[in-house]
């Protein structure tokens, strides 16, 4: 508890959890009034942490929309206690960390989930082309209280720090206005809940290289690497039983599975059917840019074109950031393709009546005759979007010049 407390360690929790930012807790003090509510308080607050007073409050319990549909539960610290929690992570995470397995790639320093991405293809490439994809059901919330702390208890002999710890996996969570006492979980939201999770599946880890498996984890999302069908449906059976004995964790029978890599989807991507795989971004992920693209350009019917761009470059750059390691860019080309169109029939839209479509493509060098037969043929949007009239109008250098961001000029050439 002294290094938790310790000066610069505090002056580095405060750093990290303003530059976090988030919402207030249950309290609603913000990041903002932070700094001048603990020059006043900060000294009291540290004396009840050392003799193990301090009690955190509960979390601010809210319900964010899943990718794939359904609802997830966040709690919500408040921020004096994401500051302590910050502080504490940083005294655990190199007690902690060091030993961990090279296979486990989710909130950890120095990884990412690009490297899992990575290493989930060569194994498949190596030879191990059966995925046992193991799907957690609700693993923050059904975390077993009595199981980690034993875990944590294994390298921390601080009693007053197990104390404050297991104070925060038992504070309650206000919801509506009322607060419910949690008995199991962590909750999704707080600093310290990644390397929690992270020290408990550190036991599946340890299992998993006893067994001699090839396995990539990043937090509860584990994919193991096997040779056939049949040894998938072993491993499966088995992790399972381990999983539920040992730890007290329940395993989605309906969205766990074996198959073939190219089925699936691990960190959003997918793979090629290929004898030798290739990474691309899962279908499903494809999707959900259209999905948020569509939204955009819908709610920006009444804008400048520039400002449309404006607002879907950060869409973009993150994406494809996210998804560079592709190696099929057809993808993006046809990513690509299909924004500009969408911004063409954005711009059809915005022209409304004939006339002013037929000024307008005579003004951007298309033919009189092609103009007309484009402008006037009562075509719906969508197709007069994808006639060739309006591709050699608004050719892809137009786009460029007001800064639209290629996904496949963001890929790196290979």
């Amino acid at each position: 508890m002294e290094a938790v407390v310790e000066r610069q360690n505090m002056i580095e929790a405060l750093k990290r959890v303003k530059s976090n930012k988030g919402r207030a807790g249950m309290d609603g003090m913000t990041v903002h009034d932070l700094d001048g509510w603990l020059k006043t308080n900060w000294e009291a607050i540290k004396e009840q942490l050392l003799d193990g007073s301090y009690q955190p409050r509960p979390v601010l319990g809210i319900q964010i929309p899943k990718p794939n549909g359904g609802m997830r539960q966040l709690g919500i610290p408040t921020v004096l206690d994401r500051l302590i929690q910050q502080a504490i992570q940083q005294v655990l995470t190199p007690i902690f960390d060091p030993l961990f397995s090279e296979s486990s790639y989710g909130f950890r320093p120095g990884r990412s989930a690009h490297q899992a991405v990575l290493a989930a293809r060569e194994y498949v490439n190596s030879g191990r082309q059966w995925v046992v994809d193991i799907d957690l059901e609700k693993f923050f919330d059904r975390v077993n209280h009595d199981i980690l702390m034993s875990r944590i208890a294994r390298k921390v002999k601080d009693k007053r720090l197990l104390r404050i710890i297991r104070k925060y996996l038992q504070a309650g969570m206000m919801q509506d206005g009322l607060t419910s006492q949690r008995v199991e979980g962590t909750p999704q939201g707080s600093p310290l809940s990644p390397l929690l999770s992270n020290i408990l599946l550190d036991d599946l880890d340890k299992e998993l290289e006893k067994r001699g498996h090839k396995f990539c984890r990043y937090a509860d999302d584990c994919n193991i690497y096997v040779g056939s069908k049949a040894s998938g449906e072993r491993v499966l059976e088995r992790v399972t039983h381990y999983l539920e004995r040992k730890l007290r964790l329940k395993v989605n029978g309906e969205k766990s599975a074996v198959d073939r890599p190219g089925n699936r989807k691990f960190l959003g991507y997918s793979m090629t059917k290929e004898k030798k795989a290739r990474l691309k971004p899962s279908p499903s992920n494809v999707q959900r840019l259209k999905i948020s693209i569509r939204q955009l350009i819908r709610r920006g019917r009444g804008w400048q074109l520039d400002r449309v761009i404006g607002e879907l470059t950060p869409k973009l750059r993150g994406w494809g950031n996210y998804f560079k390691l592709s190696e099929v860019k057809t993808v993006f080309e046809e990513l690509d393709g299909w924004i500009r169109r969408k911004l063409r029939n954005l711009l059809w839209r915005q022209w409304k009546d004939p006339q002013t479509r037929l000024r307008n493509l005579r003004n951007r060098g298309i033919s009189e005759d092609s103009a007309r037969r484009t402008a006037l043929g009562g075509r719906g949007p969508w197709h007069s979007s994808g006639t060739k009239a309006m591709n050699f109008a608004l050719p892809q250098k137009f786009f460029d010049d007001l800064g639209l961001v290629s996904l496949l000029a963001m890929r790196p050439s290979r």
